[in-house]
């Protein structure tokens, strides 16, 4: 897709019951920028790929989907620098936002806010941002917020080494 800022990166494996929430969030994005989202399914057994090709076929300038015949999760645990190639490779945008397995969004103006960002400061690689983490029933069970042992972070410091950031939170310059 010609002009994509952003690609939104997708992994999933039998995530029937979660991706149509998954997708939905990165549909309901409102940007003034074109992006891209690129799932890749590792070999699902359940419905995860019928759910991924009907919404495929909804939004085919949209969304692209990658399928597995093999689970390479399995083949290559103990190396994922398949996983960053195919990434790399299929990506298009300038920057990279994350969200996959069990993860989505629930703010429309998430990749907005974080592209803005990144594009008035580009000494920074990477923006995140505090998640909530909630069971099957939709009950929250522990917001993360990013704090330093003395208060909140703030947005000019480097983070990286003290707290490890939730998948989702994340978006990088490719």
């Amino acid at each position: 897709m010609e002009g994509v800022l952003v690609s939104i990166w997708c992994i999933t494996y039998n995530h029937e019951p979660y991706i149509r929430d998954e997708i939905n969030g990165f549909l309901s994005q409102k940007t003034n920028f074109k992006y891209e989202i690129v799932i890749h399914d590792d070999a699902s057994t359940d419905n995860t790929v019928e759910i991924i090709k009907e919404y495929e076929q909804k939004y085919p300038n949209l969304i692209r989907g990658i399928y597995q015949i093999e689970n390479q999760y399995h083949k290559n645990i103990s190396d994922f620098t398949w996983l960053n190639k195919l990434e790399i490779q299929n990506c298009k945008g300038k920057y990279i936002a994350v969200c996959e397995w069990d993860d989505y969004w629930i703010d429309y103006q998430k990749l907005q806010l974080q592209v803005d960002f990144l594009e008035n400061h580009p000494e920074y690689i990477m923006v995140t941002h505090n998640t909530l983490q909630i069971n099957e029933d939709n009950k929250v069970l522990s917001p993360i917020n990013y704090k330093r042992k003395d208060g909140p972070v703030k947005e000019s410091e480097i983070i990286l080494e003290t707290v490890k950031l939730q998948t989702a939170s994340r978006v990088y310059r490719k």
